[in-house]
C-alpha cells in the first residue's frame, strides 16, 4: 500500500475511534474546523458545522460505554493528487447504520475531513 493510502486509512481509524468512545478530542484530530456534516436521511436536510455537531457527539451516550460491537469499515479510498482523498465507511452507533462519503483534504501536514455526507438506516427495519 502507498503511503498516502495508509495516512488516510490511519486517519479513518481515529475517526471510527472517536466516533465509538464519543471523543470529539479525536474527532477534532480528523476534521477541519470548517467541516461540513450533511445528512439527507430524514425528513428535513441536516446541515452542521463542527461548532454545531460536536456538542452532540459528547452529548450522547458513547458505543462503547453500551458494550455495542464495533461494525467499522472502510469500504474504498480514491485520491485525486496527493492532497484531495475520498473515503466511503460503514459504522454503527445504536440503532442506526451509517453510510458516510468523507472528503479529505491534506492540510496543516495531516489528512483532515472537510466534509461528511451520509446516509443511514435504521437497523430493526
Amino acid at each position: 500500500m502507498t503511503s498516502l493510502y495508509l495516512a488516510v486509512e490511519n486517519t479513518l481509524g481515529l475517526y471510527f475511534d472517536g466516533l465509538y468512545h464519543s471523543d470529539t478530542d479525536l474527532l477534532k484530530q480528523v476534521f477541519h474546523p470548517d467541516a461540513r456534516y450533511v445528512c439527507a436521511s430524514g425528513d428535513d436536510l441536516l446541515q452542521l458545522d463542527m461548532v454545531s455537531y460536536f456538542p452532540i457527539v459528547d452529548a450522547r451516550p458513547s458505543p462503547a460505554s453500551r458494550n455495542e460491537p464495533r461494525q467499522d469499515k472502510v469500504i474504498s479510498i480514491a485520491f485525486a493528487g496527493n492532497k484531495t482523498a475520498f473515503a466511503t465507511v460503514n459504522c454503527a452507533i445504536g440503532d442506526k447504520f451509517f453510510t458516510d462519503f468523507l472528503t479529505l483534504i491534506y492540510h496543516d501536514d495531516r489528512w483532515q475531513i472537510i466534509a461528511k455526507v451520509f446516509h443511514y438506516d435504521l437497523k430493526s427495519a
